[in-house]
């Protein structure tokens, strides 16, 4: 983490106010922009499908990854067919839109879509464009309902519904805008969203990270022997969540190595652990299942929503005719 990241998570800082001004034009920039769809001068995309929107109004680390698991699940549950979009932040395949297969690799697609399509495998399109993303899905496939994999600020995309995903321990650090600050938009964004989810907090709209066993990072093998020991490697927004959820299991942390948010793991970052257990989360497992050996593993965990968050969201559903067979 750089230190103007490190300075959104802390007082008030000389690099917080030289970065002031850049914040106030950045801002100013949003607002325009978000003001000339509202009225009209720019028109959004409007999809056949309906759309839902995980996202959040801050940079990194919020947990969105784990709630859209649990979203497509629920919605599969209800008999919905269910398609995804993401940027594929990270990637950089030959051409966009890129529909996600068993062979795609997260240097063409990213981290996270490839997270995602491992564990659904449901059709995923990655891209910059996600105009272009939502037509193909629609082009080759019958969908009852597209979840957006973050896109809060793309205004250019129609939504049906919004979710958006707030950091219960990191909340919105400083409050200031980028880069002065972590927030993409103002807190009275939140204003305007259909349901705000906070993770890892008791609060009435939340949702609990549950960890699930253990895999092997090579071949994606559940470990049944209990780890004692371990190197915590995590390339992650907020690594630290990560590493407690591990001692809570009650593994020792020989150390903790945090490289940055989507990091291109190599071998070679690895090399300095020698033979020795390498813990790692399961965005950082599919980017190092080529060269990992047989003592690396992953931590798998699970959103689990709290009532409340499923009752709104079951009736946003009804309220936006979002079922089966739309």
């Amino acid at each position: 983490m750089s230190k103007i990241e490190q300075s959104w998570y802390k007082p008030f800082s000389l690099i917080t106010l030289l970065l002031l001004p850049l914040a106030a034009i950045f801002g100013c920039v949003a607002l325009v922009r978000k003001y000339c769809y509202e009225v009209g001068v720019f028109k959004p995309f409007v999809s056949n499908t309906p759309v839902i929107v995980v996202g959040n109004i801050s940079v990194g680390g919020n947990g969105k990854t784990p709630f859209v698991l649990w979203l497509h699940d629920y919605l599969t549950a209800q008999g919905l067919s269910v398609g995804l979009i993401s940027r594929g932040y990270g990637g950089q395949a030959a051409h966009y839109p890129l529909l996600v297969t068993a062979n795609t690799t997260t240097l063409e697609a990213g981290d996270e879509p490839v997270l995602l399509f491992n564990r659904l495998q449901c059709p995923l399109v990655v891209g910059p464009n996600r105009q272009q993303n939502i037509e193909m899905l629609n082009h080759q496939f019958q969908l009852d309902v597209i979840i957006s994999d973050d896109g809060m600020q793309h205004y250019k995309m129609a939504r049906s519904i919004e979710c958006c995903i707030v950091d219960s321990e990191r909340k919105f650090g400083n409050g200031f805008l980028m880069p002065a600050g972590p927030l993409r938009e103002t807190v009275s964004r939140l204003n305007s969203v259909d349901l705000v989810i906070e993770n890892g907090s008791e609060h009435e709209f939340s949702y609990r990270l549950q960890p699930s066993i253990i895999k092997r990072v090579a071949d994606n093998t559940e470990i049944t022997t209990a780890i004692e020991t371990a190197h915590a490697v995590s390339a992650i927004g907020n690594p630290q969540r990560f590493e407690a959820s591990l001692k809570a299991q009650g593994i020792a942390l020989l150390s903790t190595h945090h490289f940055r948010d989507h990091y291109a793991y190599t071998a070679n970052d690895f090399a300095q652990f020698g033979e020795d257990c390498i813990l790692m989360t399961e965005k950082d497992a599919v980017k190092c299942r080529d060269f990992a050996k047989p003592n690396w593993y992953y931590l798998p965990v699970d959103a689990q929503p709290t009532a409340a968050v499923i009752n709104t969201l079951n009736l946003l559903l009804k309220e936006k005719g979002i079922h089966h067979g739309l």
